[in-house]
C-alpha cells in the first residue's frame, strides 16, 4: 500500500469523532443522505474545535449567519472566510510548536498567504490525493516513470505550496529521472525551456511512461518553443500522464482554450485527452479537486462547493458565476474551513457531466476583478517574461 494511504489519526478522537469518520471515507466520489449527515457532524465539531481555540473564529460564530448554501447543508454554519485574509494575518487553532508543515502560495515578493499544517491536516490532504489517484488507477508502485515538473526545484528555503504538492506526487511512482523546468539558481529560479524540450526528447526514447505536472503556461511554452524551433513532436509513451494546476495567472493573453491546449499537447506529446487532466486547489484549501475524463472538476466527499453572489454573497443557482465557496472539517490547524475564493466558478449537478463521478462539479472562469495579490502561478508567470 502506498504510504499516504495509511491511516491517520485526529488530533482529538473524543472532540473530531466525524472529522475521522468522514476522512476516512476511501471512495473518493461517494454521495448521498448518509455521508451528507456525517459531513454535517463533521463541520460542527471542526467549528467547535476552532472556536476553543481562535478567538478570530469564536468571533465569526457570533454574527449574523450567512445564507446557508443547498450545495453545503442547510443546517451547517460555514462562515465565510475569503482566502486574502490569509495573505494578512497569521491565523492558527494550535500551538506554534504543533506546526508539522508552513507553506506560502506566492513567489518572492508580493503578498503570501501563511498555512501552518499540524501534522494530522497535511497528512489528510496528502490521504485524499492519494485516494483520488488510486481512484484513477494512477499509483503504480511497481512502474517507474520519468518526471518532467513544470515547478520549482526544490531548494533549502523554498516553501511554497506548489514545490511541496508536484514533489509530492512523485511518491505515486518511483522516479527513474526527474527534470524541473523552473530550477534554482542560487539566487531565484529560471525557467529553463531547453532543458525541457532535451527532457521530452531523452524520455520518448528511453520507453518509460512520463508523468508531468505543474503549471500548464509553462508546458504550452514548452511546445509552443519546439514549433518554433522546428523540432518535430514526439511520441511518449503509452501510460504517460499530465495532472496540471496553477492556472494561467499573469498570462491570460497568451492562454488558449482547454480543448485546444489539449489537443496541442495530444498532437506534439502523444498523449490522449483522457490522460490529461488539470486540477484546482490552493495552499488556503488543500482538498484535491482533479478532472474528471470529461474534464470536469468533480466536488469529492470530503467537502463541499457553492458559488456566491460576487455582490451580496447569497448563494447562486446552477451554471451562474459567482465566487467559489469551498468548505471541509478536514483542517485542525487554522481556521480554513469554509474559505471564500477570488476566483469566479459556476458549480453544475453531477449528472450535467456524463462520467461515472456522481458528485456535483465546477468550472473555474478566471480570478475576480483586478488585484495586487500574487499566487504561485503569477510570480512563475513572470519567468516566462522576455522568453516568448
Amino acid at each position: 500500500m502506498n504510504r499516504h494511504l495509511l491511516p491517520a489519526e485526529v488530533p482529538d478522537p473524543a472532540s473530531l469523532r466525524h472529522v475521522q469518520q468522514l476522512c476516512d471515507l476511501a471512495a473518493p466520489y461517494e454521495q448521498g443522505p448518509e455521508t451528507d449527515a456525517l459531513f454535517a457532524a463533521a463541520m460542527a465539531e471542526s467549528n467547535s474545535w476552532h472556536a476553543e481555540r481562535s478567538p478570530f473564529y469564536k468571533s465569526l460564530l457570533t454574527t449574523e449567519p450567512e445564507t446557508p448554501a443547498p450545495s453545503v447543508g442547510p443546517d451547517v454554519r460555514a462562515p465565510l472566510v475569503h482566502a486574502n485574509l490569509f495573505k494578512r494575518h497569521e491565523l492558527l487553532s494550535i500551538p506554534r510548536d504543533e506546526v508539522f508543515l508552513h507553506l506560502t502560495s506566492s513567489g518572492t515578493t508580493g503578498q503570501k498567504s501563511q498555512m501552518f499544517f499540524d501534522e494530522w491536516t497535511i497528512r489528510s490532504a496528502q490521504r485524499m490525493v492519494a485516494r483520488v489517484f488510486d481512484h484513477y488507477g494512477w499509483i503504480t508502485p511497481d512502474r517507474p516513470v520519468n518526471y518532467l515538473l513544470y515547478s520549482y526545484e526544490p531548494a533549502p528555503t523554498l516553501k511554497l505550496g506548489t514545490s511541496f504538492t508536484d514533489n509530492y506526487l512523485c511518491d505515486f511512482a518511483p522516479a527513474q529521472d526527474t527534470t524541473h523546468a523552473l530550477r534554482h539558481t542560487g539566487t531565484g529560479h529560471e525557467f529553463d525551456v531547453r532543458g525541457c524540450i532535451e527532457a521530452l526528447q531523452r524520455y520518448a526514447d528511453e520507453g518509460l511512461p512520463v508523468r508531468i505536472f505543474g503549471f500548464p503556461a509553462f508546458l504550452h511554452f514548452t511546445l509552443e518553443r519546439m514549433r518554433s524551433l522546428g523540432v518535430p513532436p514526439v511520441q511518449l509513451p503509452p501510460g504517460s500522464l499530465v495532472v496540471l494546476g496553477g492556472g494561467w495567472k499573469g498570462h491570460a493573453d497568451r492562454q488558449i482554450g482547454k480543448d485546444d491546449f489539449y489537443a496541442e499537447v495530444t498532437e506534439h506529446l502523444g498523449i490522449p485527452s483522457e490522460r490529461i487532466r488539470d486540477t484546482f486547489g490552493s495552499v488556503e484549501h488543500c482538498v484535491p479537486y482533479v478532472e474528471c475524463e470529461r474534464h470536469r472538476l468533480h466536488v469529492p466527499v470530503w467537502s463541499r462547493a457553492a458559488v456566491r453572489d460576487t455582490a451580496t454573497l447569497e448563494p447562486l443557482p446552477h451554471g451562474e458565476r459567482g465566487y467559489l465557496h469551498l468548505v471541509s472539517p478536514y483542517i485542525t490547524s487554522v481556521p480554513a474551513q469554509s474559505v471564500l475564493m477570488g476566483d469566479l466558478a459556476s458549480l453544475h449537478p453531477g449528472e450535467e457531466c456524463g462520467c461515472a463521478q456522481p458528485t456535483p462539479w465546477f468550472t473555474v472562469h478566471g480570478r475576480a476583478g483586478v488585484s495586487r495579490n500574487r499566487s504561485c502561478a503569477v510570480a512563475a508567470a513572470e519567468l516566462l517574461k522576455g522568453m516568448a
